[in-house]
């Protein structure tokens, strides 16, 4: 499936809190989610830039479609 390019961090954030992860802490517009021992940081973006969501996905070890489900 292909990236969106309109997804904001606020989406992405709240997407990977209902897979599981939490937050562990923010400084300024960036959030830092845990899940075991994965650990992501999310931009507080109105956009994501594909290159920064593709980042994210692989660094959360999930999918595009789980993240799609989810939103």
């Amino acid at each position: 499936m292909k990236l969106p390019r309109d997804v904001s961090g606020n989406e992405v954030l709240r997407a990977l809190e209902r897979l599981g992860f939490s937050i562990t802490r923010q400084s300024g517009s960036h959030v830092r989610l845990e899940r075991g021992n994965r650990h992501v940081t999310v931009p507080l973006h109105r956009y994501l830039a594909v290159g920064t969501l593709q980042s994210i996905l692989r660094q959360a070890g999930v999918t595009i479609d789980d993240v799609i489900k989810s939103l």
